[in-house]
């Protein structure tokens, strides 16, 4: 039995798919929305810079799911095997999924499908109802009434467009 613990240690914690795919959606919107707040803080607009700004909303959401992916495979603190660090990894993967909207939008700007100018306030608001609509779900999930999940959503948007402006004062 190679596989099991070793006497004394908790077994390793397995996120189930839920919980996944929410934490990685939750983080994924508010990065999105925190990077393009802060790559559009000093007002560059163009097309050129837009594409630029979807590059690093990609890289940056990369880099984050291999730091957390890696962190839980560190914080686990059990005896691994030896693909478990490619499964932490692998587990990031609606981290990366939830920016793409983001990118999206970024990208369309910077091949002239609509003006450059301005589209981080429709990414604002895309990332925004991805929040509302994970907690709307969330919340149907755990047999709330529907009136109940609508509020939740709403908490759950104003939750993440505080984080958002937060993060944009501070940068």
């Amino acid at each position: 039995m190679a596989d099991s613990p070793a006497a004394g240690t908790a077994p390793p914690r397995h996120h189930d798919t839920r919980e996944i795919v929410l934490f990685g959606g939750v983080y994924g919107a508010v990065l999105a929305s925190s990077m393009v707040a802060a790559l559009t803080q000093y007002g560059h607009t163009s097309a050129d810079v837009r594409g630029y700004d979807a590059a690093w909303v990609l890289v940056t959401a990369c880099a984050s799911a291999l730091a957390h992916g890696y962190a839980h495979y560190i914080a686990e603190r059990t005896p691994h095997r030896r693909w478990d660090v490619l499964l932490a990894l692998r587990n990031e993967w609606p981290l990366v999924t939830a920016v793409l909207p983001t990118v999206f939008l970024l990208a369309g700007a910077r091949w002239g499908w609509w003006s450059a100018k301005g589209v981080e306030y429709a990414a604002f608001v895309l990332n925004i109802v991805i929040l509302f609509g994970l907690g709307l779900v969330t919340a149907r999930w755990s047999a709330r009434s529907w009136p109940v999940a609508v509020l939740v959503g709403l908490g759950d948007a104003l939750l993440g467009l505080i984080v958002v402006v937060a993060n944009a004062l501070i940068k």
